[in-house]
């Protein structure tokens, strides 16, 4: 029996109340994805027992698109009054919903005993992009670190030991140079590796600033080190893969095609989120292994992914069931269902002790490599006007790994900017 339907069993009692449908509290959850596939349905079925477990509440789930859509969504309905009672948004979109005056502090509405310990039940990793100005303002749920996909057969066929990733940044320019693989005509047909950099250039790249110990901004998101000299560094690594090593293509690389490029053998090895590891696990028709971020001065990765927000209201009832909703979607059981059923990292501690999570964790390893990453891991780059801070970081990727810039210079003007945008919010 699946965790929904246990929940569904034991709050079949619950039915009984006979609370009327004209009496249920209603709130409005928005959730990042498009309407259909399989992710809606997982999503539905959480709602549907849900409900069944609180017949006085109703839940009506939103698909508002992606992450980048489901922030204008919500923010519009906002200033429009009519925004909704909670969303799952990016982690790093915390100090914009702050800045707005949009969302309420979940410490200010759970605060009881029960609930101060829910919010302290979390990785402490992924509370760093879930708390400030000494308020909790959103909970982990579907979080992610980034993590090393390698395909092993093209390990083998190198002559590599199928059974290890690149370690380090010195393995990977020399096992990629061995897994370059090249047509009559000299045009390369598998790459070493493909780091994407576009859709969240500047996250992938946090993973290279976070290995040669770099720290991308402050707690407080008031400040960013975008010319760190250990930041320039690590901009001219990412650029020498492609650019003088050779053992990655040449230009921006798609973040959505790159998991299709691993399925058809065009690169051997790619970085992505863990939040793509049911989908490897599907459709890679070769063994591959999952391995954390390769070391330079440090390991690690930033971590990624989204958490709960519970929008402001002068409806108490509807935070409460919001609040009750988002209590539900935690539990260790459903925190373990979500983990399995899509790759996220299941977001506490307790739900890698569940009997569903050990199984599938001792049935599927590479499942724990993300959750073991988090030792090492450091929040994801947020600040304050996130979007337009964090555009000036990705304008610069882009100059530097197309040729258009020097790592440096181009560094230079993203700091300058970014401190320009930031300068209000320094007091």
């Amino acid at each position: 029996m699946n965790v929904l339907a246990r929940i569904a069993t034991a709050s079949a009692v619950a039915v009984t109340l006979g609370v009327s449908a004209a009496s249920a509290t209603e709130i409005t959850f928005y959730y990042p994805i498009a309407v259909g596939g399989p992710i809606t349905k997982i999503v539905d079925g959480y709602v549907e027992a849900f409900q069944k477990k609180h017949p006085d509440i109703t839940v009506k789930p939103v698909y508002t698109g992606s992450y980048q859509d489901s922030i204008v969504k919500a923010m519009t309905a906002a200033k429009a009054g009519n925004a909704p009672d909670m969303a799952v948004l990016l982690s790093t979109d915390m100090f914009t919903l702050i800045d707005n005056e949009i969302i309420e502090p979940i410490d200010s509405i759970a605060n009881t005993d029960a609930d101060k310990a829910w919010i302290k039940s979390f990785y402490p990793a992924f509370m760093e992009n879930s708390q400030a100005q000494g308020h909790t303002w959103g909970i982990p749920f579907q979080r992610s670190t980034i993590v090393q996909y390698w395909n092993k057969d093209a390990f083998k066929a190198a002559g590599l030991d199928p059974e290890k990733a690149p370690a380090t940044w010195d393995e990977m320019v020399s096992f990629g140079k061995k897994l370059i693989k090249k047509d009559a005509s000299g045009n390369v047909t598998q790459w070493g590796v493909e780091i994407p950099s576009s859709g969240f250039p500047y996250w992938l790249f946090q993973a290279l600033t976070t290995q040669n110990g770099a720290i991308l901004a402050n707690q407080d998101g008031t400040k960013v080190a975008y010319n760190d000299p250990k930041v320039v560094e690590a901009a001219q690594f990412f650029a020498d893969l492609s650019m003088k090593h050779e053992v990655m293509p040449k230009g921006i690389i798609d973040w959505g095609t790159t998991p299709k490029d691993f399925f058809e053998g065009k690169t051997a090895v790619m970085w992505t989120t863990t939040g793509n590891l049911t989908n490897v696990r599907a459709n890679a028709k070769f063994a591959f292994g999952v391995a954390p971020m390769p070391k330079k001065a440090r390991g690690g990765s930033p971590t990624g992914g989204g958490n709960i927000y519970i929008f402001k209201t002068k409806d108490k009832a509807k935070q409460a069931a919001a609040i009750e909703f988002a209590r539900f979607l935690t539990t260790p059981e459903l925190a373990a269902d979500w983990g399995i059923a899509t790759g996220y990292v299941a977001v506490r501690p307790d739900a890698w002790e569940t009997p569903a999570m050990k199984k599938y964790a001792s049935e599927f390893p590479p499942a724990i490599v993300a959750r073991d990453q988090l030792k090492e891991a450091v929040a994801e780059l947020s600040t304050h006007d996130n979007q337009r801070v964090t555009k000036s970081l990705n304008d610069a990727l882009q100059a530097i790994l197309t040729g258009g810039k020097p790592a440096k210079a181009a560094l230079d003007q993203a700091q300058a900017e970014a401190t320009r945008i930031l300068a209000p919010f320094q007091n």
